[in-house]
């Protein structure tokens, strides 16, 4: 079992900055992949970054790209994603996610709200 803790959101202002991090249960280096999702009221809930093992590249979605940088910490098993710039329309629960052979694990979610 895969347990992971997210953390760092908050209310910001329209161009602010936060980080957000994950912090998991076991050796990240050995998942997958890890990423964020995000998922708005009403929303389907959508791929924002993600980091694959295999050939260590990172995804973004198009609406974060050149805002967002997700990253790893080995040392810490912590994944982060920093969000600069942030919109209104940035305003989510963002959810951490791991993928370990062929399962999804998921943390609690922590909420991002961005005011205009």
């Amino acid at each position: 079992q895969v347990q992971l803790v997210e953390s760092g959101g908050g209310l910001v202002q329209a161009g602010g900055s936060l980080r957000l991090s994950c912090a998991a249960s076991r050796n990240i280096f050995w998942f997958n992949a890890m990423g964020w999702y995000r998922q708005a009221p009403g929303k389907q809930r959508e791929l924002v970054a993600r980091i694959t093992r295999a050939d260590n590249t990172n995804y973004y979605a198009d609406s974060v790209k050149g805002r967002f940088t997700i990253s790893r910490d080995n040392a810490k098993n912590t994944v982060y994603l920093q969000m600069n710039s942030l919109k209104p329309e940035d305003t989510s629960v963002y959810y951490c996610n791991a993928v370990w052979d062929t399962t999804d694990y998921w943390g609690q979610g922590t909420q991002v709200t961005v005011s205009s």
